[in-house]
């Protein structure tokens, strides 16, 4: 994986320790994911066939979330297990494996995109960063951006 290094998250040092107890991993997923990590994202809605900007959320990038998956979880594994387009949608099935000294942990979601949506990326990429994040949220990291 050709991710970006960092030296440290929240001025902790990188674990050299390869396979950590699901404990430690849950228990760092489920703190707050760093504000630097997080950025605004406007929101948008279809308006009398016009497209407006209706507010704001918080926002993690995939990218960030694999850097923060690389911390924590390092070895973890990320996996399209299949992927279709239904009705103009297109439907993102993944899988997070998180490798812990005890075992192997799996969560699946799906991510969906329209397609020729008005945003950033293609319906493919988007639905497959959805399914990522679906998929962390699952192991408690990033949960906070999912509740209401």
């Amino acid at each position: 994986m050709n991710s970006p290094k960092i030296s440290s998250i929240n001025n902790r040092p990188l674990s050299k320790k390869f396979r950590r107890s699901i404990a430690e991993i849950l228990a760092d997923f489920s703190k707050p994911i760093p504000v630097r990590l997080v950025s605004k994202k406007p929101v948008f809605s279809r308006q009398n066939g016009k497209l407006t900007k209706t507010g704001e959320v918080n926002y993690v990038s995939w990218s960030n979330y694999i850097k923060l998956l690389d911390y924590f979880a390092p070895g973890f594994d990320w996996e399209i297990r299949t992927h279709y387009l239904h009705n103009q949608i297109v439907v993102v099935e993944g899988r997070l494996t998180i490798k812990a000294e005890e075992k192997d942990f799996i969560c699946e979601a799906t991510g969906y995109e329209e397609i020729g949506n008005d945003g950033y990326g293609n319906a493919v990429n988007n639905a497959e960063a959805s399914a990522l994040r679906r998929c962390c949220a699952k192991f408690q990291l990033g949960l906070q951006f999912w509740l209401k």
